[in-house]
């Protein structure tokens, strides 16, 4: 009987990570004092890690009622794609958001399509990306571009924003070797970051050339969660309990803020969240007390 009970238990937990809470998406508010005095308020959206597929309609209509907040700018840290034909849908879903003022890297998965694996071999280690299909990453780009999103890989760029003179700088993914710190220089202006994978040596690299606020995804907030111990994963060298959320760090005098969002998708070969429901992130950046 005990056996039963174990087996009806294990189904309700895989129909809850597989089926309900990975499409449980929300919107986690948070208010960070950064930007420099005198700065008005700035509400960031921070999206990433949608990974979407074609037949993924709930997310699309999540993502294309997210314009309907205060959004000043939207910040989208990469992985975009989940499937091969996923760009016109995503473009759709994201219309609404285009329209607002927009900065962007890339992840992985905005180049390579997703391939069947182990979908355990994510949680126990930080996983290679199998280089599969090339997908049509600069169509994707291209329309964000032409919609006035700033391509921030290996780039960098000043704007004036909600009245604030503010520097971007970004990096393509480390993930799979295409960032290049190099490419960005230091500067005294205010400077937002923008990252896929929060590797540490990329944290470091951006905070050194001035970032105060950075922000990445590619965590998935471990994805998989368990109560008291967290995030089992990062799939990085980010130590897990930065899994996701806000985060201070240090190198060498220098200090910046971290922002990892969980994203609102995963692989469609590993579908299962667990205790880390799909989200974006809506932050007011205010000026430092």
């Amino acid at each position: 009987m005990t056996s039963i009970w174990l087996a009806i238990g294990f189904l309700a937990i895989a129909i809850w990570a597989i089926v309900i809470e990975r499409q449980l998406y929300v919107i986690r508010r948070e208010s960070i004092r950064v930007l420099p005095k005198g700065s008005s308020p700035i509400n960031v959206l921070q999206i990433g890690d949608i990974h979407l597929a074609p037949w993924q309609k709930s997310k699309q209509r999540f993502i294309r009622n997210l314009a309907k907040q205060p959004i000043d700018l939207v910040v989208n840290t990469g992985d975009n794609l989940g499937h091969k034909n996923a760009i016109p849908p995503l473009l759709q879903c994201l219309a609404p958001l285009m329209q607002k003022p927009g900065v962007f890297v890339n992840g992985s998965n905005d180049y390579y399509a997703p391939v069947p694996k182990n979908p355990i071999s994510y949680v126990f280690r930080s996983s290679d990306v199998p280089k599969s299909a090339r997908l049509e990453t600069i169509r994707m780009t291209s329309a964000f571009e032409q919609a006035g999103w700033i391509n921030l890989n290996n780039k960098g760029t000043e704007i004036e924003l909600s009245g604030n003179r503010i520097r971007f700088i970004g990096v393509d993914d480390h993930h799979v070797g295409r960032s290049n710190l190099s490419e960005l220089a230091a500067s005294q202006t205010f400077t937002i970051a923008l990252t896929h994978a929060p590797y540490l040596e990329i944290l470091r690299g951006l905070t050194l050339r001035g970032a105060e606020m950075i922000f990445a995804g590619h965590t998935h907030g471990g994805q998989v969660r368990l109560p008291i111990i967290g995030a089992l994963t990062t799939n990085s060298d980010l130590p897990n309990k930065f899994a996701r959320g806000t985060s201070g760090w240090s190198f060498e005098g220098k200090n910046s803020i971290l922002s990892v969002v969980a994203g609102l998708g995963n692989s469609i070969f590993a579908p299962v969240r667990f205790f880390c429901r799909p989200e974006v992130r809506l932050i007011t950046l205010l000026e430092v007390a």
